[in-house]
Parts: structure tokens; sequence; C-alpha cells
């Protein structure tokens, strides 16, 4: 199977909102030393109304988000965001990772948010759904001007991502880490290069991904480490390595997810690990399965985080055997509400939108 370099996907088909359907098949026609050509990035600014999402959902830790970008460049197969593409237009394959979208006046929208006379605030979780330090980040700096806001309002939020680039806002995120205003998390899946590069090829190596761990918690940022999604059969037997080695690096609490399979993102895995690992790839769909009563997915809120059956069982008393050993149990830190502030350099405009 011919694949894009540095890309996850294996194939860009038709979104389910598409009234038609196009497939790439060979036609035989193809020179067989032929290479495909790289595909390109594109950015998109999208003009949003609003910043902040909301969401209602029992089964995740927050009520309100910010997502600086749509799609992501990190190119992660298993990533459960590639379904909203299709809402769009576009493929949840190659297209979520190559067609991206970003908000030019997202500091914008967030400071007038918070100016609003009827604002409350509760805690912003930045990166729910794409991660907020993927590579167009290095450049575009969409994140960094929405933390400088935060930081201006004194309004806690907290953040995950990938990638050694969260680093570089240390000077954010460990005075406002340190005054309890903001917590991290670091998503490691493997410490296994070869295979991060292939079922994550544009994100951080799993090495750089510790690395800012250990630089967020020496600049004083609460740092966890996300092992998620855990993938039976393919890098579940890292559980115990990946946290002790983010412990090392200076984490202090730890979550996982369960690999889901919603959507388009069923066929996306399945296509990947039949190229990738066709050694096992019979044997992990098997395993996924079983934590899923038998199906690829079960969108239950009650269990569709950690999965259910001897599996998942497993998984998870492995996983809270770890946290004791590697001193990951701590209770996470509750981010103060009681400090947000409208600055006084901001009052004036507050008439502007009354």
């Amino acid at each position: 199977m011919e694949t894009a370099k540095g890309r996850g996907a294996r194939s860009n088909a038709t979104g389910r909102y598409e009234p038609q359907q196009h497939e790439a098949f060979d036609d035989g026609w193809t020179q067989d030393d032929a290479e495909l050509a790289p595909l390109r990035t594109t950015l998109t600014p999208e003009h949003a109304r609003t910043i902040i999402a909301r969401n209602d959902s029992p089964d995740v830790g927050f009520d309100r988000s910010i997502n600086p970008y749509k799609g992501c460049e990190h190119g992660c197969i298993y990533c459960y965001a590639r379904p909203a593409h299709a809402w769009m237009g576009l493929s949840p394959g190659l297209d979520f990772e190559s067609r991206l979208f970003f908000k030019p006046e997202g500091a914008r929208l967030l400071e007038q948010a918070f100016l609003a006379p009827l604002y409350r605030c509760k805690r912003i979780h930045i990166g729910g759904n794409t991660d907020p330090y993927q590579p167009v980040e290095r450049d575009l700096k969409s994140t960094r001007s929405i933390l400088q806001v935060m930081q201006r309002f004194n309004h806690p939020f907290s953040i995950i991502t990938k990638s050694v680039l969260i680093a570089r806002d240390a000077d954010i995120l460990g005075p406002m880490g340190q005054a309890g205003l903001a917590s991290a998390f670091v998503s490691i899946t493997t410490l296994d290069r070869k295979l991060a590069r292939a079922m994550e090829p544009r994100a951080s190596t799993p090495a750089k991904r510790l690395e800012a761990i250990s630089r967020l918690a020496e600049a004083g940022c609460p740092v966890g480490v996300g092992f998620a999604p855990v993938i039976p059969g393919l890098n579940d037997h890292e559980l115990e390595s990946v946290l002790e080695a983010a412990a090392k690096a200076g984490a202090t609490t730890a979550m996982y997810v369960t690999l889901r399979l919603p959507l388009e993102i069923k066929d996306l895995f399945r296509e990947w690990l039949t190229d990738a690992r066709p050694d096992r790839a019979a044997r992990v769909m098997s395993l996924i399965r079983q934590t899923r009563g038998g199906r690829d997915y079960d969108p239950d809120f009650s269990q569709r985080m950690k999965g259910r059956g001897p599996v998942a069982d497993l998984i998870a008393v492995r996983f809270k055997a770890a946290l004791k050993r590697y001193g990951l149990d701590a209770p996470r830190p509750l981010l103060d509400e009681s400090r947000f502030r409208v600055p006084a350099d901001a009052r004036p405009q507050l008439e502007l939108f009354g």
C-alpha cells in the first residue's frame, strides 16, 4: 500500500455527509518505482463568532474548552477528533491531518467573552479536541496568544498536548501553575520511537515529550501524563514503563483512555493496522472488541473511556497499581476560580461589549 510520507491515514475516504462517495484505486498504470508527491498542509482562517465551546458529556472532566485549531498535523491514526472533519465536507482521513483551520481572532474573542457582564469564571480546558501545539503553532502562536489572555485575567485553565512545543510557554504555565491557575497533561502512548513514528508521524518523539514534562515541572506547573489511548495488543504492555518514565521526569498524576473507534476511525485504524502491523492486526482488533462488548466501539457514556470486560478490567488494575508504585496517585490540583479579575487596562472596553 502506498502511503503519503509523514502522514498517519492510509486513505482519504469521502466524509459521511457528502452525497457522492469517492475512493482511490489502482488502475494498473502506476509505475512500480513512482513515489507519491508530498502531501502539503494548507491553513485556512476560520472567522468564528465565539471561542469557548461547551459540552455536557457526563464522562468528560470539563464543560468548556478551547480548540485553537481544527484538524491536526500530528496525524495520529487513532485520533477521536477525525470524524469532526466530515462536518466541513472533508475527509477524516488525510484531509484531517493536512487541511487545517485556525482562528486568527481567538485571543480577541476570548477577551470579549471574559468582559461580558454575565461571564462566570470556570476552568477552561485547552486542547480537548485537537492538539493546541501541533507544528503550525510554532509560527502562528494562536495557542500562546490565548494563554496570554488567560494570564492577564487570572483565568484558570488546563491543557493537554503531545508536543514538546508546550515548553516554549513555560514562562506562562510556570507562574500560573504556581499560583494554582494552570495544570498540564502530556500524552505519551509509547516509548518505542518506531511505533510512535508510525502511529503519530508528526508528533514529538517520546523522549521529547518526557523532556516537556521535565521542563514544565521545573517551571512550577503541575503536570501529569496521559497514557492514551491504551491499545490492547499493541502498546498496553508499556503501561508501567511509560508511567515510570513520566514520574521520573516530574509528572505527579496520570490518566488513561482505552482506544475508541467511533464512526470513520474504525475503518481508518483497521486500514493502518493491517498495513503497519500486519502480523498482529487480527489479534489487536480481537482484543479491542473484547473491551467493547464484542463490537469495534460502544458509545455508552458509562464505559466508553475505559471499556469493559476482562481485558479492560486488567488494564484498570495494572494502572491503579502503577499509580501507587510510581507516586502518581496524588490528588489532581484544584484550580483557583476565585482569582479571576478584569485587568485595569481592559475596563475601558467594557462599554463596547455591554
